[in-house]
């Protein structure tokens, strides 16, 4: 449906090295752009970059520590001085942690899901648009959650997290609207990730009750998300300004 609807435009995944990122980097090419994709592990982001390189597109793989302010902004530097601009970015990088009562819950846990998260977020949305603000346009799709909408429990870290990030991208689709930017989220349902399968290893009881509460009665696929993704930064979707997408089976209007 959007194919070369992206041509000689430019788009930087963050996390995007495996999973939905990874999904959403294979369709921002097959409609035409150039992608940077970033991930904390630079040879899995190289690899997924060379990936793209032998189908003909055009990829740059970057490692990117979104907690580290320096990285985020080498990357956003990187991705320009590659290809001369930059149009998109799907800040989709994130972190589960165990699934734990609150009570019995670790600060450094608590701390380094809100870094990655919610931090990462911000600081990714912070040089970005620092470039897009100088250009007068450009899309931002952040990544919350299901979590980022409703409460579950064990979860309390990873939620606030996940809320964090909608507020701040309400927040910031208000201050760049007029600017010709505009930012959405979307709050991806239960997928079949990486991610998800280590998390079902980790709490599989915990995991599973969330699994067969989904009305659509599956797991959500990576590439159904990014195409969400896709259309937050098209054109179609030229009016749509700090709204939260939430593509998850049914599960919140539970």
């Amino acid at each position: 449906m959007l194919k070369n609807e992206f041509k000689n435009k430019v788009a930087l995944l963050t996390g995007a090295a495996s999973g939905i990122g990874l999904a959403t980097a294979q369709a921002f090419a097959e409609a035409g752009a150039a992608v940077a994709i970033t991930d904390i592990n630079e040879n899995a982001a190289q690899d997924a970059a060379h990936a793209l390189q032998q189908q003909g597109f055009r990829a740059l793989g970057i490692r990117c520590d979104v907690t580290d302010e320096a990285s985020v902004a080498a990357a956003v530097q990187a991705t320009v001085a590659e290809f001369g601009g930059l149009d998109f970015a799907y800040n989709n990088a994130g972190i589960h942690v165990p699934s734990v009562e609150t009570a019995d819950a670790r600060a450094e846990d608590f701390d380094r899901v809100i870094a990655v998260n919610l931090k990462g977020v911000w600081l990714c949305m912070k040089h970005q648009l620092r470039h897009m603000r100088e250009q007068g346009y450009g899309a931002i799709v952040n990544c919350s959650s299901q979590s980022g909408l409703v409460g579950i429990a064990g979860l309390g870290a990873y939620t606030a997290s996940k809320h964090g990030v909608i507020g701040l991208t309400k927040a910031a689709a208000l201050e760049y609207a007029r600017q010709g930017i505009r930012i959405n989220a979307i709050c991806p349902g239960t997928t079949n990730t990486p991610m998800v399968a280590a998390a079902m290893q980790s709490h599989p009881e915990s995991m599973q009750a969330v699994i067969d509460e989904i009305p659509a009665g599956r797991m959500g696929k990576p590439e159904e998300i990014a195409s969400a993704v896709l259309w937050l930064c098209s054109a179609g979707a030229g009016f749509m300004v700090g709204q939260i997408v939430a593509p998850d089976g049914g599960y919140v209007i539970r």
